[in-house]
């Protein structure tokens, strides 16, 4: 018996479609194996490039941290020297001021025995003006004698008795003036 030649060109037929057929599936297989490890090595890399990506902004978040606490240090402390020379600068001229106004208060007191010790002075002199000067109720006997020239000596000391008792005057106003002016002051002070 002998094999049938249209069955064995038949079968070699259908067995070249099923080698074509699996050669195809073969190359296709590998191709998708080929894009399939393509992908993974594209994972891969950016798997890669996203750990570099987080390693880096990880330091760079821990620099900037640093570098925020550092300034906030340098902040800190130059506001602390800027206070401390506020209040430095306040103490100093507080000190000032009170220096003034103790200068001012001796000024003052000095002011004011100056002007007691001269408002006595003048009243001293005033005192003894009158003790020098005579006495205008002289007697009638005495004032008799008196000549044309007396009579001008006596006008002038009724003048000057006259401007003694304004300039007496004149020092208690001005003694009491600078007294309220003094008080005003010790009270503004």
């Amino acid at each position: 018996m002998g094999l049938d030649q249209v069955e064995v060109v038949e079968f070699l037929r259908v067995l070249a479609e099923e080698m074509e057929s699996l050669i195809r599936d073969r190359n296709n297989l590998r191709e998708a194996m080929r894009e399939k490890e393509l992908a993974i090595l594209e994972y891969r890399e950016r798997d890669e490039l996203l750990k570099n990506t987080i390693t880096t902004a990880t330091k760079m978040s821990d620099r900037i941290q640093q570098d925020a606490e550092r300034e906030a240090r340098l902040i800190l402390n130059d506001a602390k020297q800027q206070s401390e020379m506020i209040v430095r600068d306040a103490r100093d001229s507080l000190k000032k001021i009170f220096q003034e106004v103790s200068d001012l208060k001796r000024i003052r007191m000095q002011y004011e025995n100056n002007l007691r010790a001269l408002a006595q002075s003048q009243l001293t002199m005033i005192e003894q003006g009158h003790k020098v000067m005579p006495d205008p109720d002289l007697s009638l006997s005495a004032s008799i004698q008196l000549t044309a020239e007396d009579v001008g000596v006596r006008d002038s000391q009724n003048a000057k008795k006259r401007d003694t008792d304004t300039i007496k005057s004149n020092v208690a106003d001005a003694l009491k003036n600078s007294m309220r002016s003094a008080r005003d002051t010790d009270s503004f002070l």
